[in-house]
């Protein structure tokens, strides 16, 4: 089915626990989250840009936050919530993207191993680490990417997982593996070739790889222009790292399936956030132009300021419909069927958002480039989104391919 065809579907009112934690989300954004943005820079800067240890603040949200019932919301099997109710939740944290989605639990990439770990992990897998996961005791990463491939096609990672009788041998290099950094970080879930002479697609498999097991070693963290994230995203090194045949997450072959599977609501709840960095942007902007004075009258006077606020309502405003109507199909008709409303939406948000905070840096003047203010890191931050979890390229690739070869409503003269 075309992306555009159809018509327009009437959303359900949220139900009435919807409303209810996305109130408590907006008094703890204003009581907690944003007040404690000083501490975490503050700590950050004290133990400088490549020591990935904890800001405590992040342990002291985490506490409140549950305390408030704001807790593993991205996970419907856990809050009750659907995706489009989810959806202003999530854009209410990325308001403050550092802070507020982990103090909810809501923070990728555990997200999307957690989802991987609910839908097709073992019971005993989901005891190992599911469970610490869902109660915030520890953290994860997934390791997919590799230096040496085009890892946005997932069916040419190029790292061996060898089945050696009731163990399973790992040896490869990934990176920008998201979280690793993180002294909570406990699991690592790995992408690998199982099979290299089977079907393009099912080659690969994922397995549950401890972060301390022998031959794992985690190497530098990548600044994203020039800013290293306290999570870090890491080179990981596996030297023929061996893991009890028990370790495979879902079957072996399957990883091609799981990897989508986990790609999809992490796209779809990347760009939510997005969406809460944009009217944080555009906020901004507005009290900056209404404040700021030049050439003797306010910059929220000139007409061409008073355009760029314009055109940037209009922008988000078409992300967030665009948004909404994928997660709507999620809940309706499941992932494979808004898998082109996903893309869509990766691809329109970052673009929006980004356009609306550049905007914003633009009236900060000298402020919005610098750490005066968090429009660079934003900017950075959202402009990395057009490039992690498939770059534009290939989702403009699966919806040019998908309107080619859908049928026309009608058949024009």
């Amino acid at each position: 089915m075309a992306l555009g065809s159809g018509m327009y579907a009437a959303y359900p009112e949220p139900s009435a626990q919807a409303v209810q934690l996305y109130d408590a989300l907006v008094a703890f954004m204003r009581e907690e989250v944003f007040p404690a943005e000083e501490s975490y820079d503050a700590y950050r800067a004290e133990v400088g840009p490549n020591d990935h240890t904890v800001p405590p603040v992040i342990e002291e949200l985490k506490v409140k936050a549950r305390e408030r019932g704001l807790w593993n919301l991205f996970l419907p099997s856990e809050s009750g919530l659907t995706q489009l109710e989810y959806a202003p939740i999530a854009e209410l944290s990325g308001w403050s993207n550092e802070l507020a989605p982990e103090a909810m639990n809501c923070q990728a990439p555990d997200t999307g191993n957690m989802e991987l770990l609910h839908l097709i992990g073992t019971e005993e897998q989901q005891a190992l680490w599911l469970t610490p996961l869902l109660d915030g005791e520890i953290r994860s990463a997934f390791c997919m990417t590799e230096p040496a491939v085009a890892s946005s096609d997932a069916t040419n990672i190029a790292t061996r997982i060898v089945r050696d009788g009731d163990e399973y041998v790992i040896t490869g290099t990934k990176w920008w593996s998201s979280g690793a950094a993180d002294p909570r970080c406990k699991l690592l879930i790995v992408m690998g070739k199982t099979d290299p002479s089977a079907a393009t697609h099912r080659q690969q498999s994922m397995v549950l790889v401890p972060a301390n097991t022998p031959g794992v070693s985690i190497k530098r963290s990548f600044p994203v222009f020039g800013r290293h994230d306290q999570h870090g995203h890491c080179i990981v090194e596996f030297d023929e790292v061996r893991v009890p045949a028990a370790n495979i997450l879902g079957e072996e072959g399957g990883g091609f399936a799981a990897a989508q599977a986990r790609l999809g609501p992490g796209r779809i709840h990347h760009v939510m956030r997005a969406l809460g960095a944009g009217e944080r942007a555009l906020a901004m902007m507005v009290s900056r132009t209404q404040e700021r004075v030049a050439f003797g009258k306010p910059l929220s006077d000139q007409s061409s300021v008073r355009e760029r606020i314009a055109e940037s309502r209009i922008e988000l405003e078409q992300a967030r419909a665009l948004c909404h109507k994928a997660a709507y199909v999620v809940d309706s008709a499941g992932n494979k069927e808004a898998r082109h409303l996903i893309a869509a939406a990766k691809v329109a948000v970052p673009r929006a958002v980004n356009n609306v905070i550049d905007r914003a840096i633009q009236v900060h003047g000298a402020a919005g480039i610098s750490d005066a203010t968090p429009l660079s890191m934003m900017y950075g931050w959202h402009r990395a989104m057009r490039i992690f979890d498939g770059p534009d390229e290939v989702h403009l690739t699966s919806l040019a391919r998908a309107e080619l070869g859908a049928e026309p409503l009608f058949d024009l003269p």
